[in-house]
């Protein structure tokens, strides 16, 4: 059963589409997916030494949002999930059909009901807008096979004073989760994941942009 969904949540949510409805609105769309495609090509190579893909495998993108990494696993067998897919539906950007390789599915990770089914679960800049941060991870886990491998990747607080502060005060509604980068590793780590890579990807000014890569044993 779903978690009662919180307050923060809910506007977070109405704010992402309102956020990507802004972000796009004058963005070429052909332009745009190219870009897009180049971005994720350039990740995957960045974390090929942990991550291999393209591989004919069950993959999934949990809070693909309207561009995610399914636009470049056209080898794999991809299963897409995003509680907005339907108000995503209404940008000219997200066309669904040009991704025969993606089933598409609109839920919140919260209530993903998939036991030991990818290979490799990705994550990416989804964590930290979700309703139930510990039941999320619990879906992710039980998602993935043993030996899988997840790639998480999110905004991580630099800063202790800042989190906190964060935390009590809304200064990222986007944002439900305030966490730095051991908050996130010890979500992996404390479910029985390996940890197998944790760094920072891009530095900011408050923030770091951080990718953590786990496996199943």
């Amino acid at each position: 059963m779903a978690p009662k969904k919180n307050w923060k949540w809910r506007l977070a949510q109405q704010l992402e589409y309102r956020w990507w409805q802004r972000y796009l609105r004058h963005k070429d769309v052909s332009a745009y997916t190219r870009d897009k495609q180049r971005y994720w090509h350039t990740m995957l190579a960045d974390i090929a030494p942990w991550v291999s893909v393209n591989r004919g495998q069950e993959v999934l993108d949990a809070g693909c949002g309207p561009a995610g990494v399914y636009m470049v696993l056209e080898q794999d067998r991809v299963t897409a999930i995003d509680p907005l897919l339907d108000k995503y539906g209404s940008l000219p950007h997200f066309r669904p059909e040009q991704y025969p390789w993606v089933q598409f599915e609109q839920l919140p990770l919260e209530v993903l009901d998939k036991t030991a089914q990818f290979d490799l679960i990705f994550c990416l800049n989804a964590i930290n807008h979700v309703n139930d941060l510990e039941l999320s991870y619990d879906r992710l886990v039980q998602a993935l096979k043993p030996g899988g491998t997840l790639v998480v990747s999110t905004d991580a607080h630099r800063n202790t004073f800042l989190k906190k502060i964060f935390q009590w005060i809304p200064g990222d509604l986007l944002h439900p989760v305030q966490m730095d980068l051991p908050d996130y590793e010890a979500r992996l780590t404390g479910r029985g994941l390996d940890l197998v890579h944790s760094g920072v990807y891009k530095h900011d000014f408050i923030f770091d942009y951080c990718i953590m890569i786990a496996r199943k044993p």
